[in-house]
């Protein structure tokens, strides 16, 4: 069984090594959820409440990962979760995964040109925003459109850059909060932040407000899956991307707010551009507005890359599978859907436009529809797991054949997707956000509703008329 489900389309050609995978998934990770969102979750939440959402979120992060990776030693296609759900649950599931997924990071590369400009802005006030929304255009798919392995290997340093300067603030940060760098003007703070107010100041509440914004921020891991597909060796680089990705994004997003919440009065936080940028002020480091803007612009280039390369392999799996025109499944002779590639681009850049002409009507619905992506996928991801799981054992075969378990089944698919369910419920509950409820899972119903009349419908109409033929 296995041998037939690792079957993959033989175009796409596997040249990324494990190096490339953990940082792919790193840098879909860590950007401006952390350098800019870790402030608005210690706003909401307060110092403790901020690091029980993220371990919290990261948790729901490692559930997600482990179905994920099962599936994908298993199954490793470019389509990843796509194709898994298709397979697994059904054909008008995988229908809704693919094309939601793929709207989600289309409207997300948009607004990527979008930030890159406002932050070229800084450094260049007198160059309109629109050219550099151009030049990053260009450079992206530049990228994109060479081999597998330049994307990866552009993706690589991309991903370095912002993690080393995680690191360099976790230290020097950390140096701080304790005296033994000091703070211009200041006392060291060591832990007075934390107890100040309490430790939950905003009370539980507050966590599961910014719980939202933690899950966000680690949204964008699962793009591992669909490398997978294009990855030397997946029966090895996958679980071993997972044991890293998991133990690193976990220590970066909580010790960079435990340094922050240290440092920075949780009720200032929430109300910074970027806290980052002010804890490199109060320590005195030369040119830190202009070096966390270096670094916030890497970022927002790394997940723009990231995002048009998933949107192609998305675009690409959905036309293997029929759920898409047959011309998005062709490749170039360097292995790139050249074709999903470039509409890719332009539905990002069509999204990019709404923002300034459809601002309060169509941005917003494609904002929402961009918001409940992500989260309904981890559902169908743990789904797809457990269903799976099911299968394979029914088939007779052996759990010991599986190169990649998912641990204690099936309490993790189930504790996953309750999890999931729970953020959705309280999203539904709180009024600064049911509209992005409604909107976004308005759209999943409408996929659903699409997929009937086009294509179980069809064939349904399709197969009587066969059999009257017969019959006659």
């Amino acid at each position: 069984m296995q041998q037939e489900l690792g079957n993959q389309p033989k175009e796409l050609k596997r040249s990324m090594k494990s190096r490339h995978l953990f940082m792919l998934s790193i840098g879909g990770v860590i950007g401006t959820g952390l350098f800019l969102g870790s402030g608005y979750a210690i706003g909401e939440a307060g110092p403790a409440g901020s690091i029980v959402a993220y371990l919290v979120g990261g948790l729901l992060m490692y559930l997600v990962m482990v179905c994920l990776g099962e599936l994908s030693v298993v199954m490793p296609v470019s389509g990843s979760f796509q194709a898994h759900t298709e397979k697994f649950i059904g054909p008008a599931s995988g229908f809704m995964i693919g094309w939601t997924y793929w709207l989600s990071w289309a409207i997300y590369v948009g607004l990527e040109f979008i930030a890159a400009g406002l932050l070229m802005a800084r450094w260049f006030p007198d160059v309109p925003i629109w050219v550099w929304c151009a030049v990053f255009t260009l450079l992206l798919f530049g990228i994109n459109a060479l081999t597998a392995r330049g994307f990866a290997e552009m993706e690589y340093w991309f991903s370095a850059i912002k993690v080393l300067a995680v690191i360099l603030f976790i230290v020097i940060g950390g140096a701080a909060v304790f005296g033994l760098i000091p703070i211009q003007g200041e006392s060291p703070p060591f832990l007075s932040n934390f107890f100040g107010d309490g430790l939950f100041p905003m009370g539980f509440i507050g966590v599961f407000i910014s719980m939202m914004t933690v899950v966000y921020s680690f949204m964008g891991s699962e793009i591992m899956g669909v490398a997978a597909g294009e990855t030397e060796d997946p029966e090895k680089s996958i679980p071993k991307a997972i044991r890293s990705i998991i133990i690193r994004i976990l220590l970066f997003y909580v010790l960079a707010t435990f340094v922050l919440s240290a440092i920075v009065p949780w009720k200032e936080a929430g109300v910074l551009e970027s806290p980052f940028v002010t804890v490199f002020d109060m320590i005195g480091i030369p040119y830190a507005a202009d070096i966390m803007n270096f670094v916030i612009l890497t970022a927002i280039l790394s997940v723009g890359n990231t995002g048009l390369f998933a949107c192609a392999r998305i675009l690409f799996s959905l036309s293997q599978s029929g759920h898409a025109p047959r011309s998005f499944g062709k490749v170039n002779k360097r292995g790139v859907p050249m074709n999903a590639l470039i509409v890719s681009l332009a539905f990002a850049l069509l999204s990019l436009l709404t923002s300034v002409v459809a601002e309060e009507t169509l941005f917003v619905v494609l904002l929402a529809i961009s918001g409940v992506g992500g989260l309904v996928t981890w559902m169908a991801i743990a789904l797809a797991q457990y269903k799976f799981r099911k299968q394979y054992i029914a088939s007779g075969a052996k759990l010991e054949d599986l190169k990649y378990k998912v641990p204690f089944f099936p309490l993790v698919p189930i504790a996953c997707f309750i999890m999931c369910i729970g953020i959705v419920v309280f999203t539904a509950f709180d009024p600064t956000q049911r509209t992005s409820f409604y909107i976004g899972f308005g759209f999943v119903v409408a996929c659903y509703v699409f997929y009937h009349f086009k294509f179980t419908r069809k064939a349904t109409i399709e197969t009587n008329s066969q059999q009257d033929k017969i019959g006659h």
